[in-house]
């Protein structure tokens, strides 16, 4: 479990036991366990790691075995169990969680005592995700995002119906309700905007020039490395890796975006979506920094794009797998209120200069600017649209190259605080030196006139 700086998220160490005052000087809180099946999940971990050793060591861990008797074996393996079943208790036992009226407080360890103290105004997002295995037992995780943490914090296990009640007291509270109201709003309220079926979903893929690649590669590559090696090992080495990532550009990918759901709530968006695993995950109001529009070739005559995002702090990318474009604009619009973006105006890179500094794909290069965003196009085959509101841009920077100088044109890049640039590449040498202080001065402005980051309070979807 993770955690992140201290104040920001945080955590710190010390022992805080049931009944500790709460933070701030309040009266004493109420700790919670996790799951009962919760021992027998972290009890797996050693065991894993067990059967990884054991792997490595091969002929020798198989010579010390047939020399154990049958009883021996018996026994040895019902210690084993043993002993990691009472660690998978022994860690459930001592692990608590605790909501406070400013933090959620995960207490944790067996020897060494460690205590998270996480700050509800620093959330950005609380997901529920259901391996199968969990899905199955009725228990879910909580995955909590939080603002200067790199990774997710989480609870692993929850019953289902505990998770949701908890992840909507803690969205709540954040929010600014109080304990009382927090856990009596309960889930708040939602209304679909949009489903991705399974057969959109497949057919999307099949036209996907880069599932071909990778089908491809994993076709040839191992072929080709056994006729120049005339060695079958080299090419089954070459292989797996190949498989994984055809695996991961195809039946994986239809396994996470399966029955992909979006839905508007007080709380920001919510995305449903997976087969085996199912996922619940929240988009953070107020914390898009740059919406991105994929249009792969063989989509274009359909009309049908896929939309990612870059969120602060947040690992959640794609909040559209695939879509026709009125459906996807109407999905942003809710991310970028006020936005129009069908009526974005688009201008190429100037035909003299460019096509001696980037042949070919110059023509890809394209920039558009409204009162609210900053937009940048590249790419041909596979063209990409990344959406910047001038509010999210942290700095503005003008680059030129000696062979861009001689021809004219220059970069503008603007970084975002997701740790993301967009760039408007082989713009007019002016234009770009006016661009750099224009969007300077816009980003100033709109950042002063921006909403506040943070939880809805709303418990209508439609106020």
């Amino acid at each position: 479990m993770t955690a992140g700086p201290v104040g920001d998220g945080a955590v710190g160490d010390g022992a805080s036991g049931p009944g500790a005052p709460e933070a701030g000087g309040g009266g004493p809180v109420a700790e919670r366990r996790l799951h009962p099946f919760t021992p027998l999940r972290r009890a797996w971990v050693p065991i894993a790691a067990t059967v990884g050793v054991l792997a490595q060591q091969g002929d020798r861990a198989a010579r010390w075995v047939a020399d154990l008797s049958t009883l021996l074996r018996l026994v040895t393996l019902a210690g084993v169990l043993l002993v990691f079943g009472v660690y998978g208790f022994l860690s459930w036992w001592f692990t608590h969680y605790a909501v406070t009226d400013t933090e959620l407080r995960i207490r944790t360890g067996l020897l060494f005592r460690r205590t998270a103290h996480i700050r509800l105004d620093r959330l950005q997002a609380v997901d529920v995700t259901r391996p199968l295995l969990a899905r199955l037992t009725g228990v879910a995780s909580l995955r909590l995002d939080v603002i200067g943490a790199e990774e997710k914090d989480q609870l692993s296990f929850l019953g289902e119906k505990e998770a949701v009640a908890l992840r909507a007291e803690l969205l709540a509270r954040a929010a600014g309700f109080a304990p009382e109201e927090a856990v009596r709003l309960g889930e708040a309220p939602q209304r679909e905007l949009l489903r991705v079926t399974p057969r959109e979903l497949a057919v999307s893929l099949m036209l996907s020039l880069g599932v071909w690649a990778a089908l491809a590669g994993g076709i040839v590559a191992p072929f080709f490395v056994w006729w120049i090696s005339s060695s079958p090992w080299a090419a089954v080495v070459t292989l797996l890796p190949m498989l994984g990532a055809v695996w991961a550009a195809t039946v994986g990918r239809f396994l996470t975006e399966y029955d992909w759901r979006v839905a508007e709530s007080p709380d920001g968006l919510r995305l449903d979506h997976g087969m085996l695993d199912r996922a619940h995950e929240t988009v953070p109001p107020g914390r898009v920094q740059t919406v991105r529009i994929v249009e792969p070739l063989l989509w274009r005559r359909s009309d049908r794009v896929r939309v990612e995002l870059a969120v602060a702090g947040s690992k959640n990318e794609v909040l559209v797998p695939v879509a026709s474009r009125a459906d996807a604009y109407a999905v942003i619009a809710r991310v970028l209120p006020g936005v129009d973006l069908a009526g974005l105006s688009y201008s190429g890179s100037p035909d003299t200069g460019s096509r001696w500094v980037v042949p070919v794909w110059w023509k890809g290069y394209a920039l558009a600017l409204s009162p609210e965003v900053f937009a940048a196009r590249h790419g041909r085959l596979c063209r990409r649209t990344e959406i910047v509101p001038h509010a999210k841009v942290q700095s503005v920077r003008f680059t030129q190259g000696p062979w861009a100088r001689a021809r004219g044109v220059a970069d503008v890049h603007v970084d975002t605080g997701a740790n993301g640039t967009v760039t408007a590449r082989l713009r007019p040498a002016a234009e770009a030196a006016q661009l750099l202080h224009d969007q300077a001065a816009r980003s100033h402005t709109s950042r002063a006139t921006a909403r506040p980051d943070r939880w809805m309070t709303s418990p209508d979807p439609d106020a």
